[in-house]
C-alpha cells in the first residue's frame, strides 16, 4: 500500500544524508517533497500541513543546521514525528468481564467479517477460548461464512435462529459462552451500505446492553479519505473505542491508514494485512513509520518467524548450514516455510534496507517466478535435489520437460543455487541469520 510514497520519502531524505551539513534551503526544498508525497498518497490534507510544520520547525534548529550529520538527523525527526502522527489514542486491547464482549462494527464489504475470524484465531494463539457469534439478523450469508471461518479455525459458532433481534442473538451467545466456559465472545454485527441512524442505534444499544470491552471500527483502507470520513461518523454516534484497518496489503495510496488516528482521534489496534485468517497484526506505530522509511520492522519479521518456524526445524536448518550442506531438497523447504509468513515484498519491507527491493520481489512472486523454480526442484529426484552435481545434460532436460519450463531455466537455477550456498554459509555467521530463527536457518 506504501510502495509509491515510501520511494518518495526515502529518495528525498536519502538526498538530505549524502553530505555533511544541510542548509534551511536544503530543508525547505525536501519538505517540498515530503509534502507532495504525503498529498498524492492521499494523506488529509490539515495533517500534511501540521506534520510537515513540525518537522521543518524541528529541523531548522540550529543545533541540526550545524550538525555534519544534519541529514541524518532529519531523517531521525520525519521518523519520530511520523510514529506521533500515528500513535492517537489508547492502543491497549482490552478484556474486561467474563466473557469479555467485543463488538465489531463497520459498513458492508469492509471485512468485518473475516475480521472476526482473525481476531478469534489471534486470541486464541494467547491462550483465550473465543466464541464467535454471527449477530447480523439480516443477512444470511454472513452468518454462513462465519461459521465457514470458524469451522476452518476449529473455534465455535454461535448462531441465532431466523427472526431473533440483535439483542437476542447477542444474549444468546453470551449464555452460550458461558455454558462452553468460553472466555470472549466476538459479535460480528451487521453492516450497511452508508453510515445511517438505524445501524448508529442498534450499534449503540448492544454496546451499551452488554457493556462491551472494545467496540472495533472496521475500516477498508483502500477506500481512501472516505474511510477517514466513515470513521468521523461512527465516533460521533457510536462508543467506538479503536480501529481495524483492513486491506492493508492492497495497492491504494495509503493516505486514510497514516490520516484516520490523526482525524478522528481514535487509535488503529489491529492491521489486517491479507485475506488469510492470520493475516492480522497489533498494530505498533513505531514499527509502520520504519517500513514507510525504509528503516525494516525486524521485531514482526521476528514475530512471524517464530509463529510459522518449528524450534527442531530452524536448529536443523543452522545446522546444515554450518556444515554447508544445504541443498536444493532444503531450498525448497525453506521457500514454504517464507511463503507461509506472507507475501514476499512485506517480507522484504521489513528487512533494513530492503525495503527497495519489496516491490521488484512481489513482481517477481506474481509473474509466477518462484512457482517455476518450485516446479523445476519438484521435478527432481530426491537424490538430484541433494546433489545438483549429478546433473548432467540429460538430467537437466527432463527435468525441464516434466517442470514444462526450458533447460535455460534449469540451468539457471543451478547457477543461482550455487551461489546461493555461499550467500547463506556467509549470512548463518552473521548477526541476522542467528536474530531471525528458521529465516537463515
Amino acid at each position: 500500500m506504501f510502495d509509491a510514497l515510501s520511494d518518495r520519502l526515502r529518495k528525498t531524505l536519502g538526498a538530505l544524508t549524502g553530505h555533511g551539513r544541510v542548509s534551511a534551503a536544503d530543508v525547505d526544498v525536501a519538505m517540498r517533497e515530503v509534502r507532495l508525497a504525503l498529498l498524492e498518497a492521499d494523506v488529509n490534507f490539515k495533517v500534511v500541513k501540521d506534520f510537515v510544520g513540525r518537522v521543518r520547525e524541528r529541523a531548522t534548529g540550529v543545533e541540526i543546521l550545524e550538525s555534519l550529520s544534519a541529514g541524518q538527523q532529519i531523517v531521525k525527526i520525519v521518523n519520530e514525528e511520523l510514529v506521533a502522527l500515528l500513535s492517537a489514542g489508547d492502543r491497549a486491547f482490552k478484556l474486561t468481564g467474563n466473557p469479555a464482549v467485543v463488538v465489531l462494527v463497520g459498513l458492508q464489504g469492509s471485512g468485518k467479517t473475516t475480521t472476526a475470524a482473525k481476531l478469534a484465531r489471534h486470541l486464541h494463539k494467547q491462550g483465550r477460548r473465543p466464541l464467535l457469534v454471527a449477530a447480523d439478523p439480516y443477512r444470511p450469508a454472513a452468518a454462513d461464512q462465519l461459521e465457514v471461518l470458524g469451522k476452518s479455525l476449529d473455534l465455535p459458532v454461535y448462531r441465532a435462529p431466523v427472526g431473533t433481534g440483535v439483542l437476542g442473538i447477542a444474549r444468546g451467545g453470551l449464555d452460550a459462552a458461558r455454558k462452553q466456559i468460553r472466555d470472549t465472545v466476538i459479535l460480528d454485527t451487521a453492516g450497511r451500505l452508508t453510515v445511517d441512524v438505524p445501524l448508529m442505534k442498534e450499534i449503540a444499544d448492544l454496546a451499551a446492553a452488554f457493556k462491551a470491552s472494545e467496540t472495533l471500527l472496521v475500516v477498508d483502507a483502500m477506500t481512501g479519505q472516505e474511510a477517514v470520513a466513515v470513521a468521523e461518523a461512527f465516533h460521533t454516534a457510536v462508543p467506538v473505542t479503536g480501529l481495524v484497518l483492513t486491506k492493508i496489503d492492497g495497492d491504494a495510496r495509503g493516505g486514510a491508514a497514516l490520516s484516520i488516528s490523526a482525524v478522528t482521534g481514535l487509535p488503529v489496534k489491529f492491521l489486517g494485512t491479507g485475506e488469510k485468517t492470520d493475516a492480522l497484526e497489533p498494530f505498533h506505530p513505531d514499527r509502520l513509520a520504519g517500513r514507510i522509511l525504509g528503516m525494516g520492522d525486524v521485531l514482526t519479521l521476528i514475530e512471524r518467524a517464530q509463529e510459522h518456524y518449528d524450534e527442531k526445524q530452524a536448529a536443523r536448518m543452522a545446522e546444515k548450514l554450518k556444515k554447508n550442506s544445504f541443498t536444493l531438497e532444503d531450498m525448497l523447504e525453506q521457500m514454504e516455510q517464507v511463503g507461509k509468513m506472507g507475501p514476499m515484498g512485506q517480507i522484504l519491507e521489513m528487512i533494513p534496507g530492503m525495503g527497495g527491493l519489496a516491490k521488484q520481489a512481489q513482481e517477481s512472486v506474481d509473474r509466477g517466478d518462484l512457482k517455476r523454480v518450485e516446479a523445476i526442484i519438484r521435478s527432481m529426484t530426491r537424490v538430484e535435489r541433494n546433489d545438483p552435481n549429478i546433473l548432467n545434460g540429460a538430467r537437466r532436460r527432463r527435468i525441464a520437460l516434466g517442470s514444462g519450463t526450458r533447460l535455460q531455466d534449469v540451468n539457471q537455477l543451478i547457477k543461482q543455487f550455487g551461489a546461493m550456498q555461499k550467500m547463506m554459509k556467509q549470512m548463518t555467521g552473521g548477526r541476522l541469520g542467528r536474530r531471525i530463527p528458521g529465516m537463515f536457518g
